[in-house]
């Protein structure tokens, strides 16, 4: 993983004038700064990723490359196009160009993206076709993969960034409404320009952002569903072999079933994701609620705007950096983060439990593959850190090691269909408590809401017999009313 899992900063690069450069680098203080979760930085100006931090001495670098002269015509045009921007929260067309730029660069590990030929595109189709196959013998919820394919990590950046956009539109929305709602009303018609400028560049800044972070995770991600939500198109399975490769280079184990291995996670979130209807949702809008509590210290931000001086952007981006956006602490917005950190650890827990059950007896590495991605995630895996720096929400080891092992203990108290059948409805789940003691729930008695859906069908589809039914004539009701006549 690398150290910068969601775009703090630009991707190492070496400097051009060799040792020197980097001694010129550690003496200025070059390196990662602190994590801000909510990824807001000027690109590569002086506080992206902290003071002195990546581009510290080039504040475009992370947009424009080297800016070398023949560049600078083709840096302002698009500076021009950042400060014009009038679109939504985020600049989504420059976090495109950014996480493509991102991509082409290479990854933490060195490896390049490359496109992919005839060959490994039949060999995730087959993975997939076969993974399908032995989820069936583990699992009640039926294939949920139309198709299966093999994308680069360019490809990958292209299909997640819809999904992208919904997950971080809610909370970007936020902190840009309060960018331009701290003036007084009478105040903002005066300030209108600078007002449209601060949006911009709060788009710029995100889009800047969001785009290092889409490119970063480009170069990790094996899959469409490794961060435990739904990010490509619905019912498609994707593997990207370029990571699945550098991911198994050094685990000693045959890469046709570290691709298997991989293929039984994908095709398992694609059943769950397909079959349990609300579960998108849910997760998504447990964004949105956080995102509805976030507050901003108004009084610094109305301080800011006052003294923003145009030609120094940098002021603005390094007061975002100051705290001045941070969460409410007030139990709703400690529910919407339990529920969003409960209900993907469920998900992974239920994935990693049947992918195991589906592998170990024909897997010789199953139990090896399984430990390395536990690690994996121990140690800061996609999902983790993305979530982290993006809304503040840290997805705990423990919560994905008690889950599974709750799924792994319904499995052999109550049977697959047992199991499988708490997906049915949201209150059928486990809640965070019950992950604390999951002996607790596996025993417990559960409401069956099939029965209750199948009592309330039955009373709505009864007639009432208190009504009277227009089309008779002559009914006791008829008799009355005419009699009232």
């Amino acid at each position: 993983m690398s150290d910068t899992p969601f775009g703090f900063g630009l991707p190492p690069e070496e400097p051009e004038d060799g040792d020197e450069g980097k001694k010129k680098d550690q003496e200025s203080g070059g390196g990662q700064g602190p994590a801000n979760p909510f990824g807001f930085g000027l690109p590569g100006a002086g506080g992206f990723g902290g003071p002195g931090g990546p581009g510290a001495d080039n504040p475009l670098a992370a947009m424009f490359g080297s800016l070398n002269p023949t560049d600078l015509g083709a840096a302002f045009q698009q500076l021009g196009q950042m400060l014009s921007y009038e679109g939504g929260p985020v600049n989504w067309d420059m976090a495109k160009q950014i996480a493509r730029q991102t991509v082409s660069q290479g990854a933490a590990d060195g490896s390049k993206d490359s496109s992919i030929g005839p060959a490994e595109r039949t060999a995730v189709q087959e993975a997939v076709r076969l993974a399908d196959l032995w989820l069936d013998d583990v699992t009640s919820l039926p294939s949920g993969a139309g198709s299966a394919v093999a994308w680069s990590r360019a490809e990958w950046v292209e299909a997640t960034l819809p999904a992208w956009q919904e997950l971080v539109d809610p909370v970007a929305e936020r902190v840009g409404a309060a960018m331009g709602d701290v003036l007084p009303e009478e105040m903002q018609a005066m300030a209108g320009p600078l007002i449209g400028m601060m949006r911009s560049m709060g788009g710029a800044m995100f889009g800047t952002q969001i785009g290092q972070a889409v490119g970063v995770l480009a170069g990790e991600v094996v899959g469409s569903t490794d961060i435990g939500l739904p990010l490509g198109p619905v019912g498609k399975a994707a593997l990207l072999p370029v990571n699945i490769e550098a991911f198994g280079k050094d685990l000693g184990v045959p890469k046709e079933e570290v691709r298997l291995y991989l293929a039984l996670r994908e095709a398992a979130h694609q059943r769950l994701f397909a079959h349990v209807p609300w579960l998108r949702s849910h997760l998504f809008g447990a964004v949105d609620g956080y995102a509805r509590g976030i507050k901003v210290d108004t009084a610094k931000l109305e301080d800011v705007v006052g003294q923003f001086d145009p030609q120094n952007p940098e002021q603005l981006q390094d007061a975002l950096q100051q705290g001045m956006f941070q969460p409410e602490d007030t139990p709703e917005q400690k529910a919407a983060l339990a529920r969003l950190e409960t209900a993907l650890a469920l998900v992974e827990g239920w994935v990693d439990a049947v992918v195991h059950a589906a592998a170990k007896p024909r897997l010789a590495s199953a139990d090896a593959l399984r430990e390395t991605l536990r690690r994996r995630r121990a140690s800061g895996g996609p999902a983790e850190q993305t979530f982290a720096t993006l809304i503040g929400l840290e997805l705990r080891p423990r919560r994905l090691r008690d889950a599974s092992r709750l799924w792994a203990s319904l499995t052999d108290a109550r049977g697959v269909d047992g199991r499988d059948g708490l997906w049915a409805h949201p209150d059928m789940l486990p809640t965070a408590s019950d992950l604390d003691d999951p002996d607790g729930f596996v025993h417990r008695e559960q409401i069956d809401f099939s029965e209750l859906d199948k009592m309330l069908g039955e009373a709505a589809e009864k007639p009432d017999l208190h009504k009277p039914d227009p089309q008779k004539k002559g009914d006791a009701g008829d008799t009355e009313d005419d009699g009232a006549e």
